[in-house]
């Protein structure tokens, strides 16, 4: 199967993700700046979940620029981060709705967890698929950031129910960490070029 399929797919399932999430800010009733603060829990939970998509929308561009085939197992890997992925709308509507109360705070890193597990399944199947001596397994390597991430989302879900914001200081700092692409990927096909 060709990989164009998929990577319109996914990026058309993304593109809904933060559709979703935008409509969840209900335009305010009155007409001055006063009225926009109720607001001010669901933009600020929508600007972290935005960029959270971001981020797995350009590793996930990536991702299969360095994939050669697609197969059964790759396709069911890419659907299960995509099934965490389209609950972000979800828990980020909740969060923003309840002002980051301690519940919301555990679910929304629960989810978080979940979508980089699934990133990482994906990976791991897209690796086995082309190789241990691909490109793509050599310019990924050691995942440093990912195993960081991971306890910084346990960490969060665990202070979410203490502090609401180490929960979310946990959940920011995984979102700066990879805020800027993964260069690893980048580099490895500008040198085979």
């Amino acid at each position: 199967m060709n990989k164009t399929r998929l990577e319109a797919f996914s990026d058309g399932v993304l593109a809904i993700i933060i559709t979703i999430m935008v409509l969840e800010i209900k335009v305010p009733h009155g007409h001055e700046f006063a009225d926009l603060k109720p607001l001010i829990p669901k933009f600020l939970s929508y600007i972290l979940s935005f960029i959270y998509v971001g981020i797995y929308w350009n590793n996930h561009n990536y991702l299969f620029h360095g994939l050669s085939k697609v197969n059964g197992k790759i396709l069911w890997a890419n659907m299960y981060l995509l099934f965490w992925l389209s609950l972000i709308p979800v828990v980020t509507g909740w969060m923003g709705e309840h002002n980051f109360a301690k519940n919301a705070m555990a679910l929304y890193g629960t989810i978080l967890f979940l979508c980089a597990i699934a990133y990482y399944i994906l990976e791991r199947v897209i690796i086995i698929a082309e190789g241990k001596n691909s490109v793509l397994a050599k310019a990924i390597g050691y995942e440093v950031k990912g195993i960081v991430s991971a306890v910084l989302y346990i960490l969060g879900v665990v202070f979410s129910f203490y502090s609401e914001w180490i929960s979310g200081a946990a959940y920011f700092i995984v979102a700066m960490l990879w805020l800027i692409p993964d260069k690893r990927i980048e580099k490895v096909f500008a040198s085979k070029n």
